[in-house]
């Protein structure tokens, strides 16, 4: 599993930090190029999200092919496709086309992330899932802190080429996922039967231990593509990562603006808005291990919606600076720990092309968050020139999540039965 983890993870985390790099630099970018075009807080959050709009409605069917032709050239084709559109929002003129551009982003990067999640169950059983999943996971908080860095260096090229530090960030930024697209196609490897750098010792080791795990899912209740679709559980576990996303995207896009009110400058803002992805970063990973180790689930995705929603929600009865940095701090420390421990839990109860619709599914609409928190935001800034109430509104999020977790508790048929731990301590 050591060698697995050192031939695939380190692409992975590379690939999805420059996803979530061009998913979100837009929020750096709106420190000029909101003036610049004359956009208003409600635009910008409107246009940010529309993002998932166009995400939501190729997420299903991307997986889908996903599991068809595999990994390494669907999410080949994801990376160059989207890094394209990415460099492309350089050069958009008004609202429409930054809401057309927005929306064409979202359709070209649908997939990636749910198609990860599913690439990551051909590879790792279930007992190693929560902590890779939160070492993969660390791509985001590494992409914001190091972006934040280079976004706000980037905006300074402002006038080279003729061309306003904004639209230099957009082109930049998106040539990595273009590269990474090339070197996907040639490096990836789609399944351990296809792993000529194990020995074949350990692709049967492997291949074992992971087909028993799908029997034992499979024995409790084999789920056909529309029975997953239909099920409630998944789909209450579907409005759990959408109260996720409204607190965790409509908190991202909008951290550079909120730190700037802070009277910091370009280039501090972008080492201030670092600090809470450092402390999310080692949550995330340390969060992640303990769940493996307890072999608990629901609880600690519970525990960190609610520290998320506690450190949003305080937000708006702090007006000190250095305070309102430390509750955003918890909340991104919180924020970062749901993710590792909650998708365990549809990949304990999903298998072969119900996994992959499932897990899309719960993407897609949860992803619809992401379009809702920003906007949200958005209008409040306008309508009370204020942050802090538009955070508490979001924080919402993180609350209804935590309040489904926690009713919908754990399936304890998804427990190994002892004669299913004895076969997987035998493969």
């Amino acid at each position: 599993m050591a060698k697995v983890t050192r031939r695939l993870i380190p692409l992975l985390m590379v690939c999805y930090f420059t996803a979530y790099l061009d998913r979100v630099n837009v929020g750096f970018a709106a420190l000029t190029m909101n003036k610049a075009l004359g956009f208003s807080a409600a635009v910008f959050g409107l246009g940010s999200g529309i993002f998932f709009v166009g995400y939501f409605l190729f997420e299903i069917p991307s997986n889908l092919i996903l599991a068809k032709v595999g990994a390494r050239r669907w999410i080949a084709r994801i990376l160059i496709t989207w890094g394209v559109i990415s460099g492309l929002t350089a050069f958009v003129w008004g609202e429409w086309s930054f809401y057309g551009i927005r929306f064409a982003l979202g359709l070209a990067e649908a997939g990636f992330y749910p198609g990860i999640i599913l690439y990551l169950t051909w590879w790792f059983p279930s007992s190693y899932r929560s902590r890779i999943i939160g070492i993969f996971m660390t791509a985001i908080p590494i992409s914001i802190i190091l972006g934040s860095i280079v976004s706000s260096q980037l905006l300074r090229l402002n006038g080279w080429l003729g061309l306003q530090g904004w639209q230099w960030l957009f082109i930049l930024e998106a040539i990595p996922p273009i590269i990474l697209g090339v070197v996907v196609a040639i490096y990836l490897t789609d399944e351990p039967a296809q792993a000529k750098w194990l020995r074949p010792d350990q692709q049967q080791w492997l291949a074992e231990r992971l087909e028993a795990e799908r029997v034992q899912r499979e024995a409790i209740r084999h789920y056909a593509l529309g029975e997953t679709l239909l099920n409630p559980r998944v789909w209450l576990l579907t409005l759990v990562y959408f109260g996720q996303n409204v607190s965790g995207y409509g908190f991202v896009l909008f951290l550079p603006q909120i730190v700037s009110k802070f009277s910091a400058s370009v280039g501090q803002v972008g080492l201030i808005t670092a600090i809470p992805y450092v402390f999310g970063a080692v949550a995330m990973v340390a969060w992640g291990l303990h769940s493996d180790r307890t072999g608990e689930r629901s609880k600690h995705a519970a525990t960190a919606c609610l520290l998320a929603f506690a450190g949003l929600a305080v937000c708006i009865f702090i007006d000190n600076p250095v305070i309102m940095m430390v509750a955003l701090v918890l909340a991104q420390m919180g924020q970062s720990s749901i993710a590792p421990t909650f998708w365990t839990l549809p990949t304990a109860m999903l298998s072969g092309t119900a996994a992959a619709g499932g897990i899309a599914m719960i993407n897609a609409v949860g992803n619809l968050g992401g379009f809702l928190g920003p906007s949200l935001v958005g209008f409040i800034k306008d309508s009370t020139g204020s942050f802090s109430l538009g955070l508490f509104v979001i924080s919402m999020g993180a609350l209804l999540g935590a309040v489904v977790l926690l009713a919908l508790g754990h399936d304890r048929r998804l427990e190994q039965a002892p004669e299913v731990k004895e076969k997987l301590r035998s493969a």
